[in-house]
C-alpha cells in the first residue's frame, strides 16, 4: 500500500470502540480528525503514545480536533487499556486491519530476524474538508503529539 501524503483524500472506514459503538470517520467531517496507529495495547511505547496523547487530549481539543487511537485489538481489550491508564478519548479495533492497510500502516516488519506483518506506528491529521494534513509514518510515541499539533496549527 502506498504511504498518504498531505493533499490526499482521508480513506473512509467504520470501527468498533472499546465499547462497541460504531465509528465511521465520514461522520467526523467537518472537524479536524487526529489518528494515531499503535500496534499492541498496554505494551510499553503503545502506553507511552497512548498516555502522551491523553495528557494533551485538552489541547488537542482546543484546536477542535477528535483523538482516536486504531490497533489490531479487540474492544474488549482496549476497554481494559483504557481503564487501566485512563485515557478517555475512542480507541478503534481494527483486527482486520482494514483501516491500517488503507491508511499504508499493515507493513512487513521485523525483530530478532523473524518477519512478520504488523502496524507501522504513525499518526495523521484529517482536515475539516477530510484531506490529509499530516501523515507521520514511523512515528516515535513521544513525538506523536508534537507533530500533530504542529500539522493542526498549520
Amino acid at each position: 500500500m502506498a504511504k498518504l501524503e498531505v493533499g490526499d483524500r482521508a480513506p473512509a472506514f467504520t470501527l468498533l470502540d472499546q465499547s462497541g459503538t460504531k465509528v465511521a470517520l465520514t461522520a467526523l467531517k467537518g472537524q479536524p480528525v487526529v489518528l494515531y496507529f499503535y500496534p499492541k495495547a498496554d505494551t510499553p511505547g503503545c502506553t507511552t503514545q497512548s498516555c502522551e496523547v491523553r495528557d494533551h487530549r485538552k489541547d488537542l481539543a482546543k484546536l477542535g480536533a477528535a483523538v482516536f487511537g486504531i490497533s489490531p485489538d479487540t474492544p474488549a481489550k482496549l476497554a481494559k487499556f483504557d481503564e487501566k491508564y485512563s485515557l478517555g478519548f475512542p480507541l478503534l479495533s481494527d483486527p482486520e486491519h482494514v483501516a491500517a492497510e488503507k491508511y499504508g500502516v499493515w507493513a512487513e516488519k521485523s525483530m530478532y530476524g523473524r518477519k512478520y506483518m504488523g502496524i507501522v506506528r504513525s499518526a495523521f491529521v484529517i482536515d475539516a474538508h477530510g484531506k490529509i494534513a499530516g501523515a507521520f509514518y514511523k512515528v516515535s510515541p513521544k513525538d506523536t503529539v508534537p507533530k500533530v499539533t504542529a500539522a493542526l496549527t498549520t
